[in-house]
């Protein structure tokens, strides 16, 4: 089950590699918008109507989804998670306004590091030295795929930073919350608190020209993206996240996200949106590199806790049979 979640983070990655691709296209097309409202309403516009669409998709094909709706106690785990990305995408965003795109990359990637850190406060599980080892080689690779970040302190870094620090702490809460909980339904409560949430900050932000900032999302240019957005980048990834994450390690998962610039780096240059450089060879082999090295360490401990003892008995241990009910 580990393996698959492995493979199954792997193509969350991929998916939010290609949304950095549909969120520019979507910008594009609504500049004239945001030098006339501002970026934070029309940012929280297109945060609420990505989920929005995430939202009608899941309750539509899921009567787990519907449901959850019904649930205060899925409502908490919702409203917890949900809370914590809308925070994490609208900082992100409205951070990326006043900095360059490889400073956003390194500092978001930091959430590898915030999630090694408050594992070990919160969790109570430890964090071995072959995972600080990935850890280093994932945030240096994510932030120097797209050449060396030039940071000079201002209010789009400090930004940015909040944005890895809610996004560790997804990561993190994400890990409790589905083991204890319906994924689904979780996910379900989650992406309706996002959309009530965006609402919530277009108002506060646009004042009487709130109507108008949200109807940029039905704008020429912005529809497909926000479909993609909705439909890939939220509903697909964030479900198979909420239902996979819990099997894997915290920090393991983190180092596995931070795969996400490479894909977007990829499709970048696939639509000549970026030009090849010498750094985006070293960024994505450190990236490969820590994460190979988390998995394959990860993978020969698994393994060798499963086996027993030579001087032993061929029954394995009752904690071993145990631990394998838990596995299956």
């Amino acid at each position: 089950m580990r393996r698959k979640a492995t493979l199954g983070l792997l193509a969350v990655t991929l998916a939010w590699g290609a949304t950095f691709i549909w969120m520019k296209q979507a910008m594009n097309a609504i500049q004239p918008e945001i030098e006339l409202y501002g970026r934070t309403p029309v940012v929280a516009a297109l945060v609420g109507g990505r989920f929005l669409i995430a939202f009608i998709a899941l309750v539509l094909v899921s009567r787990e989804a519907q449901a959850a709706l019904f649930n205060p106690e899925l409502w908490k785990g919702g409203g917890i998670l949900g809370g914590i990305l809308l925070v994490g995408f609208i900082t992100q965003m409205i951070g990326l306004d006043s900095i360059t795109p490889s400073t956003s990359a390194f500092l978001t990637s930091l959430y590898v590091v915030f999630t090694a850190l408050i594992t070990t406060k919160i969790t109570g599980q430890n964090v071995t030295r072959t995972m600080i080892f990935g850890v280093a080689l994932a945030t240096f690779g994510a932030g120097f795929i797209e050449g060396p970040p030039h940071l000079s302190w201002g209010w789009g870094e400090i930004l940015t930073v909040i944005c890895a620090f809610f996004f560790a702490l997804h990561i993190l809460f994400t890990q409790q919350i589905t083991q204890k909980m319906s994924p689904i339904g979780v996910t379900s409560t989650s992406f309706l608190v996002v959309v009530l949430g965006s609402l919530v900050v277009a108002l506060l932000t646009a004042g009487s020209s709130t109507p108008d900032t949200i109807a940029v999302v039905v704008n020429e240019g912005v529809i497909l993206p926000l479909l993609c957005l909705g439909l890939i980048g939220s509903l697909f990834a964030l479900l198979l996240l909420n239902i996979l994450q819990r099997h894997l390690h915290p920090v393991q998962a983190a180092i596995i996200y931070a795969l996400e610039p490479v894909w977007a780096t990829i499709f970048a240059l696939g639509l000549e949106m970026t030009d090849w450089t010498g750094w985006i060879a070293v960024g994505g082999s450190a990236l490969l590199a820590g994460n190979l090295m988390v998995e394959l360490r990860e993978t020969a401990t698994t393994e060798h806790a499963l086996i027993p003892e030579t001087n032993q008995s061929s029954r394995p241990p009752d904690s071993v049979l145990i631990h394998l009910g838990q596995e299956e």
